[in-house]
């Protein structure tokens, strides 16, 4: 599925669900990410082209079938998706660890898209403008982040969460 495509299935899909990862390198990760989308009722993961890797025997064997049940998109311009994806009218929720509102004081119920950085940088400061509300994950330990799969799992379910709570 291409990025037009993909807009128009997103114009038709019903309080759509979707996981953008600004540039996933560890084919474990992607794997992993779309074993968790496919758990959580995700309707489509977006990634940019460039940076980005695609589907290959060991993200397929990672996501124990998610792969093949979750649309994974690599679009060209992951602003101009996100920008189309806004008017569509997703809110977009971006991580990072350096923001100061919490993921728990977001509401993620409704059309919504969480954005999640790369293993090593992070969300690019382009993407994060894009976003609505930048969010982290708090942390009680002395590690200062987490693996990228593990942060997406925490962020779906607590979307999950939150729209099984709405009813």
């Amino acid at each position: 599925m291409d990025e037009k495509q993909f807009l128009a299935k997103l114009r038709e899909t019903e309080d759509p669900f979707v996981l953008v990862i600004d540039g996933v390198q560890d084919p474990h990760n992607l794997g992993a990410c779309l074993r968790s989308a496919d758990a959580a009722g995700v309707d489509f993961v977006i990634a940019p082209q460039k940076h980005t890797v695609g589907l290959t025997e060991t993200v397929r064997r990672i996501a124990c079938g998610g792969a093949d049940k979750v649309p994974y998109i690599q679009v060209q311009n992951l602003n101009r998706t996100l920008e189309k994806m806004k008017e569509i009218g997703l809110w977009i929720v971006g991580t990072g660890d350096e923001e100061s509102q919490l993921l728990y004081e977001v509401d993620m119920k409704g059309p919504l898209a969480i954005v999640l950085g790369r293993e090593d940088l992070g969300v690019r400061k382009s993407i994060a403008d894009k976003c609505d509300f930048l969010v982290k994950i708090p942390m009680c330990g002395h590690v200062d982040c987490l693996n990228l799969s593990v942060a997406a799992g925490i962020c779906l379910f607590e979307a999950v969460r939150q729209r099984h709570s709405a009813g």
